[in-house]
């Protein structure tokens, strides 16, 4: 159960990895009031207002292969994991 856990979590993330490569930029579709300019922080670093005052995400080349490395090597930590010993 442990094993199947992590590699399923390395697969979700991989997957957002091979997503993030396909795609330039991500509009999400809810519109959102102007909020006063201010420093952007860690989580809106990547994110833009377009015309329509809508969410732009725009993830860089780098956030791709770094989720999808990430996964891939969570994967095979998942397989590396010691079997569960066999009582019977």
């Amino acid at each position: 159960m442990f094993r199947a856990f992590w590699f399923s979590c390395g697969v979700f993330v991989a997957m957002w990895g091979i997503a993030f490569l396909m795609v330039d930029q991500m509009t999400f579709s809810w519109k959102v009031e102007p909020v006063v300019q201010r420093d952007p922080e860690f989580r809106g670093f990547y994110v833009t207002m377009n015309e329509n005052r809508q969410r732009v995400f725009n993830p860089p080349q780098w956030m791709a292969f770094s989720l999808m490395s990430i996964g891939t090597v969570t994967m095979l930590y998942s397989v590396a994991l010691p079997k569960k010993p066999n009582h019977g």
